[in-house]
């Protein structure tokens, strides 16, 4: 009956959109995001592009240890200094390449997250950029902007079936 009403081709998209709505759904996925670590702010320091201070670098030593459990698969920055250089010392050890997301284009890159198969990400941003990733991916608009000075806040998302599973902010 459905094939004399709808015809194969449509019988077939729909089947093969249903099933693949499935395969999304079940997806599981853990994003770890995090700002860049400690940056240079002393008066002969780039003022659009520092690099990180002794302390940001070993913060960024430290990000490895502890992310240790999750092993991302797929490791983002933007493309800066001092977030890529956050971002290295993880892709370095999962042996991965930092990949270049634009912060421009959060909903592009969110949606993009969301439709690749790797399960598990590391993404370095910004004091903006950070808490307004974790907002979109938990679609609800709960954290705000970091300080300036405020390097120490790692979110834990943890996305099963479709839905946030947790959202656990930690210090590291």
């Amino acid at each position: 009956m459905i094939k004399n009403l709808f015809g194969k081709p449509l019988l077939l998209a729909m089947l093969v959109l249903m099933c693949g709505g499935i395969a999304v759904q079940a997806q599981k996925k853990t994003i770890i995001l995090v700002r860049h670590a400690e940056k240079d702010v002393s008066p002969t320091a780039d003022k659009v592009d520092p690099p990180l201070t002794e302390i940001g670098r070993q913060r960024a030593a430290r990000l490895v240890t502890t992310i240790k459990r999750y092993k991302p698969g797929a490791v983002y920055s933007t493309n800066f200094i001092r977030t890529r250089d956050t971002a290295t010392p993880t892709a370095l050890w999962r042996k991965k390449p930092v990949t270049i997301f634009d912060p421009k284009k959060l909903d592009e890159f969110v949606a993009g997250v969301m439709a690749s198969k790797t399960k598990r990400f590391l993404i370095v941003a910004h004091n903006t950029t950070t808490p307004t990733l974790a907002n979109m991916f938990i679609k609800e608009e709960k954290y705000k902007p970091l300080s300036e000075s405020e390097y120490s806040k790692m979110w834990i998302i943890k996305i099963r079936n479709g839905k946030v599973k947790s959202c656990d902010v930690i210090e590291y």
